[in-house]
């Protein structure tokens, strides 16, 4: 059974930045969420085995899977490879993700963060291909594909390897467009030329794009007042041809209304937009930032529970607004948590191993305590 495009939703439900309270997801704010979204004829949810260290998995068994009927929704989730050490593992973490979730097969399953080097490695190493395969011939699996993390030559190499592959799901957004590390725009033509249906993480940038800097937030509301910030990065994506679902990892139920406003009524980007989406990346761009999308990779495995995200949430943040003391007291916020300082990095490198924009961390980190932990 072949991907139909046409009956999968513009707007995708990413399970990776649910709300929380007190550090444990609140499941009647989901719950809530989860209704508006299939209210609005909506069906396509995306999580994965690592999404808040697991509970997102059990999230769609208690938000979504109790709730609805099986036939009423979609669910994808990934396999991750750093969590492989034997081709045992694959099957133990399968049959784990689906107790979790409380399902019998899923509809879209997806090789994780694919990339050059140690992830696609072990993909190989272990058979993970030939493995996914064997799971949608049982049933286990309706359609295979894999998320991409790595250079365009990788993408054309991995495709021409593995034709089973039916989608591909890589970041995109109009700031990654011509980052040289992500480079949105490449591996979106490379998918596009080859017909191969697209899925979109990171249309937002990790919520990057929905604040902006007041002066190029007004140049947007110049030309539609009514609209919010975070839609105008979603209409660029949505405007691309060949791109099938839009995943946004919502947090917040005024988040879910807004995002199913644009897409209920989407406007494709006028040349005049299209225009001034250039304009605005241009100039924000000439900020330097860190490149991080707080997927929180890198924060399970830190020995010093440092949260890295966060810290270069604050840096950005001084850049950007050239300001100190909402970032730093922000940071302390972070801290009082009992999560550990930038200062407090050992240098062991797990973090800078799962990233998937690649970032220094540890550099970043000494950089970051240097100018917040004083």
């Amino acid at each position: 059974m072949s991907i139909d495009p046409s009956s999968m939703p513009r707007l995708g439900f990413g399970l990776m930045r649910l709300p929380e309270q007190n550090g444990i997801i609140n499941l009647d704010h989901v719950c809530r969420m989860v209704d508006a979204y299939m209210q609005a004829g909506m069906n396509y949810f995306d999580t994965a085995y690592v999404y808040h260290g697991g509970h997102s998995e059990e999230m769609i068994k208690e938000a979504l899977v109790k709730r609805y009927p099986r036939d009423s929704f979609i669910v994808a989730t990934k396999l991750p490879a750093w969590c492989l050490n034997s081709e045992g593992d694959r099957d133990r973490i399968f049959k784990e993700q689906l107790e979790r979730c409380g399902l019998d097969f899923f509809d879209y399953y997806l090789l994780h963060s694919v990339e050059d080097g140690s992830n696609g490695d072990t993909y190989d190493r272990l058979n993970c291909w030939e493995w996914a395969m064997q799971k949608k011939a049982e049933g286990k699996i309706r359609h295979f594909g894999f998320s991409f993390h790595g250079s365009p030559e990788y993408l054309e190499k991995t495709l021409d390897a593995h034709p089973e592959a039916e989608f591909v799901q890589i970041q995109l957004n109009y700031a990654d467009w011509e980052n040289p590390v992500v480079r949105s725009g490449k591996l979106y033509k490379i998918l596009h030329a080859r017909n191969i249906p697209m899925i979109i993480m990171e249309p937002i940038k990790g919520g990057t794009l929905a604040r902006l800097p007041l002066e190029l937030e007004a140049k947007y509301k110049a030309v539609q007042p009514e609209k919010t910030i975070a839609s105008w990065a979603l209409r660029f994506v949505g405007s691309l041809p060949g791109v099938m679902t839009i995943l946004s990892g919502m947090s917040a139920e005024e988040q879910m209304q807004d995002n199913i406003h644009t897409f209920t009524h989407f406007e494709p980007l006028t040349d005049q937009e299209q225009a001034l989406v250039e304009e605005v990346k241009t100039i924000m761009l000439n900020v330097p930032q860190i490149g991080c999308t707080a997927c929180r990779y890198c924060t399970d495995g830190c020995p010093m529970k440092i949260s890295i995200p966060d810290v270069f949430r604050a840096i950005n943040t001084m850049d950007l607004y050239h300001e100190e003391f909402r970032p730093k007291s922000f940071y302390g916020a972070v801290i009082s948590q009992g999560h550990g300082r930038a200062a407090d990095c050992i240098a062991c490198g797990q973090c800078e191993g799962v990233c998937p924009q690649h970032l220094p961390i540890i550099e970043l980190l000494k950089s970051a305590a240097a100018r917040l932990d004083v």
